[in-house]
């Protein structure tokens, strides 16, 4: 090993030890370029036509489940960190958010989850959910004074 690549290696290392014994998380890069926002609009739009070409091949009826396009998100998000990252650019940036929403109205505006309508529960079962709470802290407030005469008994 040479001793440039010894010196960088004992450097991650005490970093890394650094970071963990005083809990604090590195910070990310920061990107040393002016962010190019005009080739990231360029970049996330190729990511977007991906997405779309993947989400194609999904049936619309599997749209609003998760499941069927999970693997197909996560390597659009990816992508858009990754052009993110070439281009100098922060992720997530208001740019990226914004296609990314332009994606969702796209995808999933249809995919709105039904109210749930909340609805008492039969009296029995309220009555019993009331007064087991009720009895309980009569319980314990009759175990204190029994233990508390009896030590008074005993000394």
């Amino acid at each position: 090993m040479d001793t440039n690549e010894f010196a960088v290696l004992k450097l991650f290392v005490v970093g890394i030890l650094a970071t963990d014994s005083f809990n604090i998380e590195p910070t990310p890069p920061r990107p040393r370029k002016a962010c190019n926002e005009s080739r990231l609009q360029w970049e996330v739009e190729v990511c977007g036509e991906e997405f779309k070409r993947d989400m194609g091949q999904i049936d619309p009826q599997y749209w609003c489940n998760l499941t069927h396009f999970i693997s197909e998100y996560h390597i659009f998000t990816l992508c858009t960190e990754a052009k993110s990252l070439v281009v100098h650019c922060y992720w997530p940036n208001p740019l990226v958010e914004s296609y990314i929403i332009r994606i969702h109205k796209h995808f999933f505006s249809n995919c709105t989850i039904e109210q749930v309508v909340w609805v008492d529960p039969p009296d029995d079962t309220l009555t019993i959910l009331i007064l087991i709470p009720v009895f309980l802290t009569l319980a314990m407030i009759a175990l204190v004074v029994w233990c508390s005469k009896r030590s008074d008994i005993l000394a």
